[in-house]
């Protein structure tokens, strides 16, 4: 009786995550899922992005496969984009473990100034039959407040 109760802890526990807006079964016999999760930049408010991923309960390591799609949801301003980490890697955003062997799925905001557009890079940690899997998505700042300020031309050096 106690492998049992150990069983569904484990999976009640793996299904508490406050980012998940989804769930999709890959079938009866697979203890596979496509666990769709949502969240909206810190800094810059009115950008959702939506990611999917694939979770393998009772597996000690999840796949890297991941997709993401970011959209404006709301006001983008000058300020918010004022705030934001300019360097070429920006900035982590999100982050995900996928395996108890230090494997995870990260989101980075990294700011395109010359096309005027954020990009949102999904990307697992750990190489995966000689890749990194990796997922872009990118939101134009076009039609916002943010759109041809000067904060989009200054660059920091954070690493």
């Amino acid at each position: 009786m106690r492998p049992i109760f150990c069983v569904l802890l484990l999976l009640m526990i793996t299904g508490c995550d406050k980012n998940e807006v989804g769930d999709v079964s890959l079938g009866v016999f697979t203890t596979k899922d496509i666990k769709l999760d949502a969240f909206t930049d810190p800094v810059v408010t009115g950008v959702t992005c939506h990611v999917s991923s694939i979770e393998a309960n009772l597996n000690f390591s999840d796949p890297s496969d991941s997709a993401i799609a970011c959209r404006q949801t709301g006001p983008i301003t000058a300020d918010m984009i004022a705030k934001i980490d300019k360097s070429k890697n920006g900035e982590v955003l999100f982050t995900k473990s996928k395996s108890i062997f230090f494997k995870s799925m990260k989101i980075r905001r990294i700011l395109d100034a010359e096309h005027q557009t954020l990009m949102y890079l999904s990307y697992s940690t750990k190489e995966t039959s000689g890749s990194f899997k990796h997922s872009l998505s990118t939101v134009a700042l076009w039609g916002t407040d943010a759109y041809g300020t000067k904060s989009l031309g200054e660059n920091t050096t954070r690493e």
